[in-house]
């Protein structure tokens, strides 16, 4: 069981009845044979334990904002429900600030990361009020002449790159000698340019650093938070005054998609930070975090139905409706992002019975486009259903449209006494009209009016 309650048995419990409800309420059958499935408690579980551990080491009163890096699901009913339960959004482009508004996030509980923001960008977020982070001295001299010609509210700083290096992942590591994000504070100059920058600008405030996500492990996390640490102190302790207020150390909580444990833990990570950095928590400096897979990832869950059973070379293949359009990193690189499979019949019952080393593909044309391959599992057969598990951030809502397959519906549930389970539509199911008309149906005669000089 997690410290604060959140068991992966009673998870692995949830889902089952879900998808058992999901199949006997029709959001899963032949007519619709792909569904996201949303754990609304296991949601509500992670957001308490993470307020609940940063809670535990830091010193009364201090201000802590912990803000969903909305990338890892961007959906408006989800970050509605993190408000709720206190969390608000880390937004880093024009889309994601337009869902975290539209869930009613206030600019006080949103901060704006990007390392590409552009001047409207900019005057958008300082007019509301939001935290903005630049990534660079460029970005930094363009909110210069803003903070000039009108008066902002947002509470502002530079993000820096400690450079201490990369994880398992290279894609997810943000903190290597050549990252393109923030300041790289080993190049020549760099660290005192960034010192400058404070010195010419008291209303520079905050300082931001994200060391990397899956596949970083803790002491190179917690060496990034210490390094920047050890900067604002510089900095202010060059200023004369606590100039800098608020530091922002980004997300980046890795996930076990091994089993259904939630390993490691928001509590474990703060308790190894304040270890490592005891300075940050006593009160001198407020906090923003950004986890955004740690959050999300265990509550979701894709199931797909699995529409043909066959073999090839020997070996069986279960050819579903789910593969490359929502799991695109574990088809491209499955290595490092593998995905747990589970086996449901066709009543949406746990699938027994001795294991069978087998494929699971997904629709898409390409021969690479498989959930897993050679994996034992019991034998799934035409009618029955393969759930892709830890799929709540960075997959379902993520679709790519390899195909012109079409977005599956998301489904957020609870246990109910009187109907076992009950639903609510997270994301409608994307009809072949929306399909055609993102593909520029509404122009479909638009080339053939085009004619070079002459031609004709």
């Amino acid at each position: 069981m997690d410290e604060y309650g959140n068991s992966g048995e009673g998870r692995a419990t949830r889902r089952d009845e879900a998808v058992r409800a999901a199949v006997e309420q029709g959001l899963l059958g032949p007519d619709s044979p792909i569904v996201g499935l949303l754990d609304v408690t296991g949601i509500r579980e992670s957001a308490a334990e993470l307020r609940a551990a940063f809670a535990e080491v830091t010193a009364p009163g201090t201000p802590v904002l912990h803000a969903f890096a909305v990338k890892a699901t961007p959906l408006v009913p989800v970050l509605r429900l993190l408000r709720e339960e206190g969390i608000g959004a880390e937004v880093a482009s024009p889309g994601e600030l337009a869902l975290a508004r539209a869930a009613g996030l206030s600019p006080a509980e949103t901060v704006l990361d990007s390392p590409a923001k552009t001047p409207a960008e900019l005057r958008e977020a300082l007019a509301l009020g939001i935290a903005v982070n630049a990534d660079n001295p460029q970005e930094l001299d363009r909110i210069d002449g803003l903070v000039r010609s009108a008066v902002s509210r947002s509470p502002l700083g530079i993000r820096v790159n400690p450079q201490v290096g990369g994880g398992s992942i290279g894609a997810t590591s943000t903190a290597t000698a050549t990252s393109k994000f923030g300041v790289a504070l080993r190049d020549e100059g760099a660290r005192e340019w960034v010192v400058r920058a404070y010195l010419d600008r008291p209303w520079l405030s905050r300082l931001h650093a994200h060391t990397g996500s899956q596949g970083i492990p803790f002491p190179l996390m917690a060496q990034g938070v210490a390094e920047t640490y050890a900067l604002a102190e510089e900095i202010n302790r060059r200023i004369g005054r606590p100039q800098i207020d608020t530091i922002d150390i980004g997300g980046g909580l890795p996930v076990n998609f091994a089993s259904d444990v939630t390993a490691p833990t928001y509590a474990e990570y703060a308790r190894a930070l304040r270890e490592a950095v005891p300075g940050l928590f006593d009160g001198r400096y407020g906090l923003v975090t950004e986890f955004g897979r740690s959050l999300l990832a265990k509550h979701g869950t894709i199931v797909a139905r699995v529409e043909y059973a066959k073999s090839a070379g020997g070996r069986a293949v279960a050819v579903t409706h789910a593969g490359v359009q929502v799991a695109t990193r574990t088809v491209y690189v499955p290595g490092s992002w593998p995905l747990r499979i589970t086996a449901y019949d066709g009543k949406g019952r746990p699938k027994s019975g001795p294991e069978v080393v087998q494929d699971v593909a997904g629709p898409a044309c390409f021969a690479g486009d498989l959930l897993a391959e050679g994996r034992a599992l019991p034998l799934l057969d035409q009618g029955d259903y393969a759930a892709a598990l830890d799929t709540g951030a960075y997959y379902f809502a993520h679709h790519y449209a390899y195909n012109s397959l079409a977005r599956p519906g998301i489904y957020g549930f609870v246990p109910d006494p009187a109907r076992g389970v009950r639903f609510a539509t997270v994301r409608d199911p994307q009809t072949l009209a929306s399909i055609v008309a993102e593909s520029g149906g509404a122009h479909a005669g638009a080339l053939t009016t085009l004619h070079a000089p002459g031609s004709r």
